[in-house]
Parts: C-alpha cells; sequence; structure tokens
C-alpha cells in the first residue's frame, strides 16, 4: 500500500507541477503559479526518491501511474474528456502497473 501511495502523491505532484509550468510558459497562469509548479516538480523527485522498490521497477509502474494521473487530472481541471481509446489505453496501462508491482517473483 506504501508503494501505491507514493506512486498516487508523486504523481499529483509531477502533473500539478507539469501543469503550472505548462500554463506559465503558454502564457496562461502567472508566474507564482510556474514557480508553485516548480515547486511542485522538486517535490516529485523527492517523493519518488522515498519508493521502497528498485529504481527500475519503481519508475517503471510509477510511468504507468503518471499515465492514469493524467487523464484523471487533464479531466478534473482542464475539461479533457477520453474517448474509448483513451480508456482502453489507459486500462492496458494500468494492468501492466498490477503487473509489474505484484507479479510473483523468482528469486
Amino acid at each position: 500500500m506504501k508503494i501505491f501511495v507514493l506512486m498516487v502523491v508523486s504523481g499529483l505532484l509531477e502533473v500539478g507541477g507539469g501543469f503550472g509550468v505548462w500554463g506559465w510558459m503558454k502564457g496562461t497562469s502567472s508566474l507564482s503559479m510556474g514557480i508553485a509548479g516548480m515547486v511542485g516538480l522538486v517535490l516529485y523527485g523527492i517523493v519518488a526518491a522515498l519508493e521502497p522498490l528498485p529504481f527500475g521497477r519503481a519508475y517503471a509502474a510509477y510511468g504507468g501511474v503518471f499515465v492514469l494521473i493524467s487523464i484523471l487530472f487533464a479531466m478534473k481541471i482542464d475539461g479533457f474528456r477520453p474517448d474509448r481509446w483513451d480508456v482502453l489505453g489507459a486500462g492496458v496501462i494500468g494492468a501492466g502497473v498490477m503487473i509489474l508491482l505484484y507479479g510473483p517473483r523468482h528469486p
């Protein structure tokens, strides 16, 4: 459970931080929003480093969590409406995350 919580917090910080910087760079948000985004991105790096998994597995699984959070964030904050292919792709990615995190391991 700790692994997944850290990935969700990391994802929110990365997507939210990226959104703040994106808006500032595109001229749709203020400099303070851009700076807040930069702080979020730094915090993302710190939280991601707290993962107890080996680096490669943590970042591979996190990549999938990032995609899922990105879609949900865009729906809530930016008014994005996924089509069936977005939903199917997110489902496939979500299944991949579960395999990476919970697949049987043989030492």
